[in-house]
């Protein structure tokens, strides 16, 4: 369905604040700028600017939906013959290795690390999108394995998935930080994420696979 004008401006002024934000917290830090100050360098009132973002820490987290549904989107797009596990480790080899901005191989992302780093509220927004992504991830483990109530299999394996997507990134977040090349760290990841899949029991291998036509 074609995007209507109305839907168009409201994505567009949602991004032009979180660009215009984004730009303050990278040049000042997160905690030295108000929101007001945002909505003044937006041109928009403090209500607009909480209209879009109901609290300051979604204004630089502003891609949290994203990476709530990511590793769900992955299990429910795995190919005939394939678990969940081996979708997402598929699809964060790709990342790895096209060396996407997806999973912070870009320059500046040192300095977006850097500004979670040093405020503790975005932290604690972090940490919390992390919860939300592996419960979505649970239910839609639970809806295409088909469990009863009562098995805890999905959540072990959420578990599970999300501590490969975790470990990944933190290692992606810190190596940036110290200063080395998208490409180089891109590298070195994707030894990592063989090291990982290394480490996981074939019940999480092997678990919601798909069946071959």
């Amino acid at each position: 369905m074609a995007e209507g004008l109305r839907e168009r401006k409201k994505r567009q002024t949602r991004q032009h604040l979180s660009d215009v934000a984004t730009g303050l917290f990278l040049e000042r830090g997160f905690d030295a700028v108000t929101v007001a100050e945002i909505a003044h360098a937006a041109d928009v009132s403090v209500n607009t600017v909480y209209n879009y973002f109901p609290a300051k820490e979604d204004l630089f987290l502003d891609r949290g939906k994203g990476v709530v549904e990511r590793l769900s989107r992955y299990v429910r797009g795995r190919d005939q013959g394939e678990s969940a596990a081996d979708a997402v480790l598929r699809e964060l080899r790709v990342q790895v290795e096209s060396v996407s901005p997806t999973v912070g191989l870009m320059e500046g992302y040192a300095r977006f690390m850097r500004v979670i780093e040093e405020a503790d509220s975005l932290k604690a927004r972090l940490w919390h999108i992390q919860q939300e992504a592996a419960q979505h991830l649970e239910a839609t483990l639970v809806e295409v394995s088909g469990a009863g109530a009562g098995d805890r299999a999905p959540v072990l394996v959420a578990g599970q998935l999300s501590w490969v997507h975790g470990t990944l990134m933190g290692y992606i977040g810190q190596e940036m930080v110290a200063g080395r090349k998208p490409a180089e760290v891109s590298r070195d990841a994707l030894v990592l994420l063989d090291d990982i899949e290394d480490l996981l029991g074939e019940k999480v291998l092997n678990y919601a696979r798909r069946p071959a036509e």
